[in-house]
């Protein structure tokens, strides 16, 4: 977990790699934060990167198709990557093999075999290597999390996720689409509020009748995970009602209580008989009227501060494997039917 700091008072200079949706809002994030600037804009469509930067009145920005030419020209201390998944090794490893640290989209990659690829490409570099899980920062997940804290030794985790969503054309290629698109928000969410690692899985993913997915748009899993702590996920892309939050709903048992929390409101909490627990409340929003997409601007700041003292954000790469590893776990499982140990090491 030891990288080399960016030494020197002046801003961090960025790129971001991928000019669609999500690299749209991380380009303002650059612009926006007093000590990053944005110096290069990289897409496999030029043109793409070229009108994105337009639209921003970016004009004299440098854009490529060539994620080497941008990184030899413009000479970064960092990229955020956000292409789309399957192209996140080569992006991630070019720039660490570079001397570039990184800042990516969820998820890492795709499988394990590419996350380790990646990871050992940050230690060998010496250089930050971070996923961004927007959903850690946001207020009330924050307040439910320290609410968790105060339940003593926990016992089990519930959350579950249902939306008719019927999204955006990728989904649908995807043999399943729950687990390998979404899942990974609520699993990352489940390591940080209660502080447990993943031991093992067991999941089944399967398609309801009236689902518009061609794949297994729903699932239910169980993990086992340290201290003793069961966490079961149960969801889907095509409920018919009652939606969740984008959050999901969750609900926590610890030996002095039990915490329950929507996903959008505050939590809520009760504790056991003999025991006093304490309800959190969210704090101020750090960036009150913002329009960008939430969660960014903390990522960019845990980011930076890293780079800048060596303390590494929430979502460092030897951290992050391990809500993939949760991920590909459930999915071993599903294609052999048993209960799975959940292995992270690199």
């Amino acid at each position: 977990m030891t990288f080399d700091l960016v030494e020197g008072d002046r801003p961090l200079r960025g790129v971001v790699v991928g000019a669609g949706f999500i690299g749209g809002q991380w380009a303002p994030e650059l612009l926006a934060h007093p000590q990053t600037e944005l110096v290069g804009w990289v897409d496999v469509a030029e043109e793409r990167a070229r009108a994105s930067a337009d639209a921003l009145g970016l004009e004299d920005l440098p854009v490529s198709s060539s994620l080497t030419a941008v990184l030899d020209g413009e000479e970064p201390d960092f990229v955020v990557n956000c292409t789309v998944p399957e192209a996140h090794r080569e992006v991630t490893v070019t720039a660490l093999d570079r001397g570039v640290s990184v800042l990516s989209e969820k998820p890492m990659s795709i499988t394990m075999d590419e996350a380790r690829v990646m990871v050992r490409a940050a230690d060998r570099s010496r250089r930050l290597f971070a996923v961004n899980q927007n959903r850690r920062f946001l207020p009330n997940l924050v307040a439910f999390r320290r609410t968790v804290a105060e339940l003593g030794p926990l016992g089990v985790m519930t959350s579950e996720f249902f939306m008719p969503y019927k999204g955006v054309a990728f989904l649908s290629s995807l043999e399943h689409p729950l687990l390998q698109d979404m899942a990974i928000h609520l699993f990352d969410a489940a390591r940080a509020v209660s502080g447990a690692d993943p031991v093992s899985a067991y999941c089944e993913s399967f398609r309801p009748p009236w689902t518009w997915y061609p794949g297994a748009c729903s699932a239910t899993a169980i993990f086992e995970m340290t201290g003793g702590l069961r966490y079961t996920f149960t969801g889907s892309w095509s409920a018919p009602g009652h939606a969740t939050s984008w959050t999901g709903s969750w609900r926590v048992a610890g030996s002095y209580g039990t915490a329950r929390w929507d996903g959008d409101g505050r939590p809520t909490v009760e504790a056991a008989k003999g025991h006093k627990v304490r309800r959190h409340r969210p704090e101020p929003d750090r960036y009150p009227g913002r329009t960008r997409f939430s969660g960014l601007a903390e990522g960019l700041e845990e980011f930076v501060t890293g780079l800048r003292t060596g303390r590494a954000p929430q979502g460092e790469c030897h951290d992050n494997i391990r809500s993939l590893a949760m991920v590909t776990a459930a999915l071993e499982s599903v294609r052999t039917g048993a209960r799975v140990a959940v292995a992270f090491d690199v």
